[in-house]
């Protein structure tokens, strides 16, 4: 396997989950607020504080993963952190997308299934 897309790949996902990190952890109230009337017809609705921080906690490890893997595969052709930063990537993108379905924001979740396609194509490039 050539490991331009799996570098490439793994460009995105840590760009992707360590910005949106990020946003979450210095825009905390914002977000909070916002979860709060997303998900006040779930039985997420007394939890967005604890669910939101376990997010974040998901997207950082993904974010660094994915990065640790891009510089690991570009440097010695090692895939280990790369692997589980497309293993995380998934699990949180399916807890996003269980969260937007709960939601019943089928835009959101469509987004999610997107991102979904080269976290899942990641996994198999770099078993």
């Amino acid at each position: 396997m050539n490991n331009s897309a799996s570098i490439l790949v793994l460009i995105f996902l840590a760009i992707t989950f360590i910005q949106s990190g990020y946003d979450k952890v210095f825009d905390w109230r914002g977000n909070v607020e916002w979860l709060k009337s997303h998900f006040s017809k779930t039985i997420l609705k007394n939890h967005i504080p604890l669910a939101l921080g376990l997010l974040v906690v998901l997207e950082i490890i993904t974010g660094i993963l994915s990065l640790v893997g891009c510089v690991e595969l570009f440097v010695n052709g090692g895939r280990t952190f790369g692997y589980y930063g497309a293993i995380f990537s998934s699990i949180t993108l399916i807890i996003m997308l269980l969260g937007q379905r709960l939601a019943k924001d089928y835009d959101g979740a469509r987004t999610i299934a997107i991102y979904f396609i080269p976290s899942v194509l990641a996994v198999f490039w770099l078993s």
